[in-house]
């Protein structure tokens, strides 16, 4: 006998706001969340206080899982320059998914415009780590100005995300010489 376990009412708003949001923008309306979650306007509200609240709790949610995709395992034995590869191995890897649009959290800032919304304050907060990641490889690897070298790794990452979002580009080819240039005038060992 199998038990079949339905999810909370928050949880489906936090998956169908991130389902969503990644497929239709963050202006998509509170009734299509609602619908999407099968749970009332006024359950929304009551979970989350409004739907800007529960955009960022969705975005929250799934940082740890968009982080893990994207960067390698704490001391996994390789150099900081093979470290820096592997997130662009990644995201070359993802974006070659049909369903790929880009990275959600620059998506969510370019979009809302206001850094002060919850959502782009948790966005900010996302894409930061990763420069920070960089920036800490970089140092780690003896990079001459390793934060001008994450903040050059951070473009590139945005840049490659967003061409590949769009469909304006293929990344196969495109992106690993782009970083390994980068990392060559940088000193990155």
């Amino acid at each position: 006998m199998t038990i079949e376990v339905q999810a909370s009412p928050r949880e489906r708003l936090l998956e169908a706001t991130a389902s969503l949001t990644y497929r239709e923008g963050a202006g998509i309306g509170v009734e299509a969340l609602c619908k999407a979650a099968g749970v009332s306007k006024k359950s929304l509200y009551q979970l989350f206080g409004s739907k800007d609240e529960l955009l960022a709790a969705s975005l929250e949610r799934g940082s740890t899982s968009y982080t893990a995709a994207l960067l390698p395992p704490a001391d996994d034995g390789r150099s900081p320059r093979e470290r820096i590869l592997h997130v662009f191995e990644q995201v070359e890897s993802q974006a070659g998914a049909p369903e790929f649009q880009g990275c959600q959290y620059l998506a969510v800032q370019i979009e809302l415009k206001d850094q002060s919304h919850p959502g782009s304050r948790v966005a900010h907060r996302v894409k930061e780590e990763l420069t920070g990641f960089f920036r800490a490889e970089a140092a780690e690897g003896g990079a001459g100005d390793p934060g001008l070298l994450a903040r050059q790794l951070s473009l590139v990452f945005d840049g490659a995300s967003a061409r590949a979002g769009i469909r304006a580009d293929r990344l196969a080819g495109l992106v690993r010489p782009t970083v390994v240039a980068l990392l060559d005038t940088a000193g990155l060992r």
